[in-house]
């Protein structure tokens, strides 16, 4: 039997068990299952097929490696078959083994570069190159790995909404791509997120659209916005690759804003003599908004006015420009209030009322006084008279007046060049014309005389000049306020009354406007009152004033005054929350903090500086003059200093003791008592001892001080509601006289440490 029957029947029996190759073989898997069905053609040669699964190679794998083999299922291992490759790659990117049929690759691949390679087999017999299964094409595919980074498309973003837009509002749309393969895996499965512009914007994870999260975006407030937006492949996992964009968002404006006028009152001044179309001024309503928003019209109000004076907008600054349309008389009317009002031309009521879209102002005209000249009675005066009059002869009169308030007297001239004969004179003082020389009516029966009327000051009058006020100075509140608040006051009560003061002189008197400072006109404390009568309240907003929350609040207050242009000045005041009294009085601030901070009241603290003071004045060598302040029950409100008669005298004083202590130490001493006195109270054993003993030793001691002698007292007790030691304010000491009683008994004598300047104080 020769080779090729040999493995003619070695193929026949491969192929028998379960039809399980031929799905492998191709076109040969018709034919073994006609096979194993007994086919009459038993002796017919079949043809072989191709065994082999399907082949991926991993992306960007450096390391050359087996993905696979082709087989043909003739071949028994005899070596005898040989395997070519040829189609994309073949050669330098795979290679196959000629005897085994394993592929292999030959270098790194990247699947964006090419994502399958569509190669050919060959299997031919190596001693009779008769191939010994037909060429077959198969496919490596290149398997994706994620290795690119997702991009975002079409940049730079810009994008713009209106203000005050509802929550939700669509912004943009961020687009992203991977080169990664979409269908393998999450390599190319992307999410977005915010990075920057929460809480304002927030952008929907699968689809990138940036919606609106914040409601009531002011333009007024903030125009723009720079919103960065992440993107993240692996659906956000970690180990995936991220890039960001930036969204451009800017508001648009809508017509939220009103016309606003910055002043009270608009004063200006014009001469009586200002032709008609004189601009008298300018005013100004500011309105937050831009464009077709903000454009306004203005109009004026008033008795008179509608005729007088025009308005009109100027379309370039928006201001309201006032005309003069009539002409002006300082002697009928020497000024105009008016009422000016601004109007936006373009309302929106999705956010204002139709009163937001308006504002007024007041408008002061005041007409300045001109020198005029006279005016004749009558423009033209005609008069006969016969040829023969004789010089001297009266021809007439004229008159002319002074228009003016001040009423100047007038003189009179004939015009030289009007009477060339000079046939005529006339009285400069009243008028009256007469006859100069003969007259011939056959040479000139008409004579064209020109009068001239010149206002003059009258004889021997002294000329004045009065310098003219301008508005140069600033207002300014009339004196330096402390305004201080209690901690129980309510909301809506006054705080303080302000006024002011302006070193001009307008003609019409002063007129104060008071007000917040225009960027902080909404403080949650305190507003502003303004009366209308040049003073103003500052009151409360709110009625939970605690010195543990705040101690002090500063208020800037803005005084402008009626003077043109008008004028401003900022305060900025001090208002001290105090814990007041029951009478409302509030202490002062630094020697009661003092005070507190010691465990000492007030009153103490300026009897200690009292003592001290007397203790320094005196340094008699030999005797000591002093005075006792003790605390008698009959002193005022209980408990109080008392100042008494008569005077006790001193007693001699024989010898010094040889403990001295110098005015340092004593001044020491009396520190340390006060800050070690409210430790020990009046029912404390050791304090009552003590008592005991120094009034005992004063009592025994022949050489002790006389009676007059300083005693100092560091602890008060209960007996004075104030908690002080001393009161100072009743009386006047005198410094050649004591002001003590006699001295007091135990049972008079509240708790005190007694000292004398040679003694150690306790």
């Amino acid at each position: 039997m020769s080779m090729p029957s040999v493995l003619a029947v070695a193929m026949v029996f491969f192929m028998i068990p379960g039809g399980v190759l031929s799905d492998m073989r191709g076109t040969q898997g018709l034919e073994a299952q006609q096979l194993a069905q007994g086919s009459t053609h038993l002796h017919r040669r079949l043809k072989r097929g191709w065994i082999w699964k399907q082949l991926f190679v991993p992306e960007e794998d450096p390391t050359p490696r087996v993905i696979g083999q082709l087989k043909s299922d003739s071949d028994q291992g005899e070596s005898f078959i040989k395997y070519i490759l040829s189609g994309e790659g073949a050669g330098d990117v795979f290679e196959i083994n000629e005897y085994t049929g394993e592929i292999r690759t030959l270098k790194k691949l990247d699947r964006e570069e090419k994502a399958f390679y569509v190669l050919q087999a060959q299997a031919i017999n190596r001693w009779s190159n008769e191939p010994e299964e037909p060429q077959s094409e198969f496919i490596i595919t290149v398997q994706d790995i994620n290795d690119n980074v997702p991009q975002f498309q079409n940049e730079p973003y810009v994008s713009s909404i209106p203000e005050m837009c509802p929550i939700g509002t669509t912004v943009a749309q961020v687009t992203a791509t991977d080169a990664d393969d979409p269908m393998f895996g999450n390599n190319a499965k992307l999410i977005y997120s915010i990075l920057q512009g929460e809480p304002y914007f927030s952008v929907e994870p699968k689809t990138g659209i940036i919606v609106t999260s914040w409601q009531n975006m002011d333009r007024e407030a903030r125009e723009q916005y720079q919103v960065v937006v992440q993107v993240k492949d692996m659906l956000g996992l970690s180990g995936g690759y991220s890039s960001s964009t930036t969204v451009t968002v800017s508001l648009t404006d809508v017509n939220d804003n009103g016309p606003t006028f910055q002043q009270h009152l608009y004063t200006f001044a014009v001469p009586e003599n200002a032709a008609i179309g004189t601009t008298v001024g300018r005013i100004m309503a500011e309105d937050g908004d831009t464009g077709i928003n903000a454009k306004m019209t203005y109009s004026l109000e008033g008795e008179l006015e509608e005729s007088t004076f025009i308005i009109k907008t100027d379309p370039a600054t928006q201001e309201g420009v006032i005309l003069l349309a009539k002409p002006l008389d300082f002697e009928v009317k020497r000024r105009f209030d008016m009422t000016a009002e601004a109007v936006n031309d373009h309302v929106d009521t999705r956010f204002l009322s139709l009163d937001d879209f308006t504002d007024r102002t007041t408008v002061k005209v005041i007409v300045k006084d001109e020198d005029e000249p006279p005016v004749f009675l009558s423009p033209v005066y005609e008069w006969k008279l016969p040829e023969n009059a004789a010089v001297g002869t009266v021809v007439g009169s004229v008159s002319a007046r002074d228009t003016d308030t001040v009423n100047n007297p007038i003189r009179y001239s004939v015009d030289k060049r009007s009477d060339i004969t000079k046939a005529f004179k006339i009285d400069p003082n009243n008028g009256t014309i007469t006859v100069a020389k003969s007259l011939d009516r056959e040479t000139a029966a008409w004579h064209n005389v020109t009068v001239e009327a010149k206002e003059t000051s009258k004889e021997n009058s002294q000329t004045g000049f009065s310098i003219l006020d301008i508005n140069d100075n600033v207002p300014r509140l009339a004196r330096d306020y402390q305004p201080y608040i209690c901690e129980g006051t309510q909301a809506g009560e006054l705080i303080q009354l302000l006024s002011a003061v302006d070193p001009d002189d307008p003609v019409e008197g002063h007129h104060f406007y008071f007000s917040m400072v225009p960027e902080k006109r909404i403080n949650p404390n305190f507003t502003i009152r303004d009366n209308q009568d040049n003073t103003a309240g500052i009151v409360a907003r709110r009625s939970t004033f605690t010195r543990k929350d705040r101690t002090q609040y500063l208020l800037p207050v803005v005084v402008a005054d009626s003077g043109s242009p008008v004028l401003s000045g900022t305060s900025t005041l001090t208002i001290s929350v105090c814990s007041c009294q029951p009478a409302g009085h509030c202490p002062t601030g630094g020697v009661e903090a003092l005070a507190l901070s010691m465990g000492v009241s007030l009153q103490t603290l300026l009897g200690i500086l009292f003592c001290l003071v007397e203790v320094k004045e005196l340094e008699l060598p030999e005797t000591v003059s002093q005075k006792v302040f003790y605390y008698g029950e009959s002193g005022v409100g209980g408990g109080e200093l008392d100042f008494c008669q008569p005077t006790v005298p001193m007693r001699p004083h024989p010898r010094r003791r040889e403990r001295r202590m110098r005015r340092e130490d004593v001044r020491a001493s009396i520190r340390m008592s006060l800050r070690e006195s409210h430790l020990i109270g009046p029912e404390d054993e050791v304090f009552k001892q003590f008592i005991l003993d120094r009034l005992a030793e004063a009592d025994q001691d022949p050489y002790a001080l006389p009676f007059d002698y300083l005693q100092i007292y560091a602890y008060e007790g209960s007996g004075s509601p104030t908690g002080s030691l001393s009161s100072l304010d009743s009386s006047t000491l005198e410094s050649d006289q004591s002001v003590c009683s006699p001295r007091p008994s135990l049972a008079r004598l509240t708790p005190w440490y007694g000292a004398r300047e040679e003694d150690t104080l306790f």
